[in-house]
């Protein structure tokens, strides 16, 4: 497959040390020669592949100087995209670098749309559209543990599994083929449902066994949507001070100072918190607040763990049980706060009102009881699981979502199987998960659909 040449800015933008303008495509190395002066007039189509040369960027239209560089020289297919890639290395800074990409286009590259030289990367059979999926995955990770799991997918960990799969379907519809219109034997319809059976359970298995870790996976790509939910005053905001270790939030101890709902992504023991702070949620004549507090209650719905914070210092009141009726059926700490004031709160209700669920105390004015809320929240989720080096996360909703309907098809063919259906009929629930798999792998993937996966990568990967 040939495509033309592509460049873009490959670093982020702004004042920094290096950036780097990146070229892709047969011409990429010519483009580059055009306006590049090396050392002793060395030419880049001379140069032996994966070397980097010293020189300076040159208008050719105006015999200008324009930048001091380093260029890499990398020839086919031995590179990312398996075509010439070209990366030069310029001075930080908005004016020079850019200068240096306009240079670039103007000798004949066009500019590259965002995720193209991955797209690139997985059109030339260089990686497989999960992995292509990763290398985004990894730019966004922000927790080592997201890391890990992205890089393990990009190395294609995920993809070899999935392959595997695909192939013992495959070969088992091969030999169900070969059984009905080769039968040697008379009872060759009974070994044919025997095979199947075994095959598609194992199939099923292998499958559910990456589902079990689609949660974790999940969690790590995405973040916990986190909520912190209590009273006026009861130190919500100076919770999510506390685990960003910032100032995000306003603290004052005036009832109502949120008004609105306030993100901010932590890490906590390698789990990222997509940590929510919200207006106090009470009955209030305060437009304003009142808005916020509907907004407290909407992002409720959407929450994977509650912060349910309650006051040492006060008795619980009847708004504070009705927040534990609202959260009943989700995953929540309980955290009551301001420790270092007199006890008024009944912690044996409180006990009573939480049942399973951790309760944690703390003084956040006086910074304790944070490691032991951080330590509820990482087992919470992640009881030794996810530390589990010979595990296959899945992260991706895409690849979860494609997953349970490769359940639902292979349990259709269990079924049909069991239920003594023409084997035909199996067959094409099996060739159904079969192609759902590849989906996963971009085997059996719609043109439509690489476009808007790629469209959303950053420009210049």
């Amino acid at each position: 497959m040939e495509f033309d040449t592509i460049a873009a800015i490959s670093t982020p933008l702004g004042e920094g040390a290096i950036a780097i303008v990146r070229l892709s495509g047969n011409e990429a190395i010519q483009i580059a020669d055009k306006i590049f002066k090396g050392v002793g007039d060395k030419r880049l189509k001379d140069v032996p592949s994966h070397t980097i040369h010293y020189g300076h960027i040159v208008d050719p239209s105006s015999g200008q100087t324009v930048e001091e560089v380093m260029v890499t020289v990398m020839r086919a297919p031995k590179t990312f995209t398996r075509e010439d890639v070209v990366e030069i290395n310029c001075h930080g800074g908005l004016f020079s670098v850019n200068r240096v990409l306009q240079l670039v286009l103007t000798n004949g590259a066009r500019l590259a749309e965002p995720g193209e030289f991955t797209k690139r990367a997985f059109l030339n059979g260089r990686i497989d559209l999960s992995q292509a999926e990763a290398v985004m995955d990894l730019i966004r990770a922000k927790t080592d543990r997201a890391m890990n799991v992205a890089l393990s997918q990009m190395e294609g960990r995920l993809s070899k599994l999935i392959r595997g799969l695909r192939q013992t379907i495959l070969e088992t519809l091969a030999h169900v083929e070969v059984n009905i219109d080769y039968p040697e034997y008379d009872d060759v319809e009974e070994m044919t449902h025997k095979m199947l059976i075994e095959k598609a359970l194992y199939v099923r298995d292998e499958i559910n066994k990456l589902l079990q870790t689609s949660q974790q996976g999940k969690i790590l790509r995405e973040g916990l949507a986190t909520v912190i939910i209590g009273r006026p005053n009861v130190g919500k905001s100076s919770l999510l001070n506390s685990l960003v270790h910032e100032n995000k939030a306003i603290v004052t101890d005036i009832p109502g100072t949120t008004r609105d709902v306030i993100e901010e992504y932590v890490n906590v023991r390698g789990v990222p918190l997509r940590l929510i702070d919200t207006a106090g949620i009470r009955e209030t004549e305060d437009i304003v607040e009142r808005i916020g507090v509907e907004r407290s209650r909407e992002v409720l719905k959407k929450a994977d763990l509650i912060l349910l914070v309650l006051n040492y210092n006060e008795e619980l009141t009847p708004e504070d049980e009705q927040l534990f009726e609202a959260v009943k059926d989700m995953d929540v700490i309980v955290i009551v706060n301001k420790t270092d004031l007199p006890q008024k709160i009944d912690m044996g209700r409180v006990r009573e009102l939480a049942g399973n669920w951790p309760i944690v105390t703390t003084s956040l004015l006086q910074e304790k009881g944070i490691d032991e809320l951080e330590e509820a929240i990482s087992s919470l989720f992640f009881t030794g699981a996810i530390e589990a080096k010979d595990l296959t996360y899945v992260s991706n909703s895409r690849h979860i979502a494609l997953l349970h309907q490769a359940k639902q098809a292979v349990e259709e063919a269990i079924s049909g199987i069991e239920a003594g259906v023409p084997i035909d009929i199996v067959q094409i629930d099996l060739t159904r998960t079969w192609e759902l798999l590849g989906e996963i792998i971009g085997d059996t993937v719609h043109e439509s659909l690489i476009d808007q996966l790629f469209s959303q990568f950053c420009l210049g990967k």
